[in-house]
């Protein structure tokens, strides 16, 4: 896609669809190890019935049904059918039969109570609309001492963001976000994430920041293109950007990521936010 296109307002999330089909496998690998640490942090167990909330393209929710077996099951649940459609496709692959998909919004859960042993999100909680009102509605359809386990973006001053969001900030300035939008790391301040979790009534409420891998399998180029499709937040920023300007920002951002070029890979790490609460 051209520069042009990219600074042109009014893709929206069709693009959003499109690149996730394009960059699906690369996509996953770069996102395996923050994956597999929630699947961890989440103690999954044969046998249980997992909700997966904002699964999107199936992960989690795919390494989780590899992990609770054919007597268990794991619903992926997002308000994207596109995506869900990824995600069944995914797990075919797979040859999973314990998989299975829910287009509904996360705040209006479509579950009776007590349904479910374990509930996931995996970048997830920091789009919801009223985080309270959606763990409100999880804990709702868990099962009593049954956890949710979240994973949130860190800091926006790390390396992933700041080679290339912030390469156009630095360029455009205004906002980085439009007022009432989401944030992708809004839940970066320690303990901000928790104390939605207990205001929703949740318990023994734990919280950790790591810092985990996270690398793009392909040129700076590539990461770059994924990164302006999928990360909708920006959008209205990336669209104040004059054409004339493209040039100069994407020299930038491709110098900027090439630090964290090894030859086969862009290693960026990620800075994330790891928190649980029990019913």
């Amino acid at each position: 896609m051209t520069s042009t296109a990219k600074s042109e307002p009014g893709w929206g999330n069709q693009y959003r669809l499109i690149a996730a089909e394009k960059w699906k496998a690369k996509s996953a690998a770069m996102g395996q190890a923050v994956t597999d640490a929630l699947v961890e942090y989440a103690q999954p167990q044969p046998g249980m019935r997992v909700l997966d909330l904002a699964s999107g393209t199936g992960e989690p929710a795919i390494s989780l049904a590899t992990r609770v077996g054919v007597q268990g099951h794991v619903t992926a649940l997002d308000l994207s059918a596109g995506l869900l459609q990824i995600a069944t496709e995914r797990a075919r692959a797979r040859g999973l039969q314990n998989f299975s998909t829910q287009q509904a919004d996360a705040h209006s859960l479509p579950f009776p109570e007590n349904s479910f042993d374990l509930a996931t999100s995996r970048f997830g909680v920091m789009f919801f609309r009223d985080p309270r009102l959606t763990f409100e509605e999880l804990r709702r359809v868990l099962r009593p001492k049954a956890r949710g386990c979240f994973l949130a973006w860190g800091s926006f001053e790390q390396p992933y963001w700041q080679t290339m969001m912030g390469v156009v900030h630095r360029h455009v300035g205004g906002p980085l976000l439009q007022p009432g939008t989401s944030d992708p790391c809004r839940f970066a301040e320690a303990g901000s994430l928790s104390e939605v979790l207990r205001s929703a009534g949740f318990g023994s409420v734990q919280e950790e920041t790591r810092t985990l891998p996270w690398a793009w399998p392909g040129p700076v180029e590539e990461v770059w293109e994924q990164a302006q499709a999928v990360t909708v937040p920006f959008r209205p920023m990336l669209d104040r950007v004059p054409p004339e300007m493209w040039p100069q920002i994407h020299g930038e951002v491709h110098a900027a990521l090439r630090k964290y070029f090894d030859g086969e890979k862009v290693a960026f790490g990620a800075s994330v936010v790891l928190a649980s609460g029990t019913k």
